[in-house]
């Protein structure tokens, strides 16, 4: 009867702390607006909170406008100007929402899962609803989150001369990645 009762104790207490939201400060965002006429409009910013909860696949993350780095300190300037994305008034872009299927993603067991997350993105203060694609991998019960889409910057009220004159996209490459411990 002990054995019985150590068994299952040890059973839900696995099942605790994989149910348990798993946060970092150190995920990343990057995007590439580079076009044909200039290669330059890339930034990564490697301080992005982002938090999973694998019992209930809620998934948010938030990271600091003005904590994306370019290679051009210009191109910075001119991210972070009230013109384009106003860091000084918007100071984040965040993203909360859910994994479309949690049943699909097996924190407990490792291997790769790839599934779509559904919530609102907010840039420059305007909440979209998105729907992009994920992968997850499981490894040793840590796991990394990653995804790739894009965003038409009008839809969040990005607009400017180097967009209508073709240097920067209308629809730039985002990266997210998070490594979960």
């Amino acid at each position: 009867m002990k054995r019985i009762i150590l068994t299952l104790s040890i059973a839900l207490f696995t099942v605790g702390v994989f149910a348990q939201k798993k946060t970092t400060t150190s995920a990343v965002v990057a995007f590439d607006a580079s076009t044909s006429l200039d290669n330059l409009p890339k930034a990564e910013n490697k301080t992005v909170i982002a938090a999973v909860d694998p019992g209930t696949g809620a998934i948010a993350f938030e990271a600091s406008v003005k904590n994306f780095a370019f290679a051009n300190p210009l191109m910075q300037k001119h991210f972070n100007s009230d013109s384009w994305l106003d860091s000084d008034k918007f100071p984040s872009f965040t993203f909360k929402g859910n994994l479309v299927n949690p049943a699909a993603v097996n924190f407990a067991k490792d291997g790769s899962y790839t599934t779509d997350v559904e919530g609102t993105l907010t840039i420059k203060g305007i909440e979209k609803k998105v729907k992009v694609p994920a992968t997850i991998v499981v490894k040793g019960g840590s796991f990394s989150a990653t995804s790739n889409f894009t965003v038409m910057v009008k839809d969040y009220g990005i607009t400017g001369t180097p967009i209508e004159g073709g240097k920067v996209s209308r629809e730039p490459k985002i990266t997210v990645r998070a490594d979960f411990k």
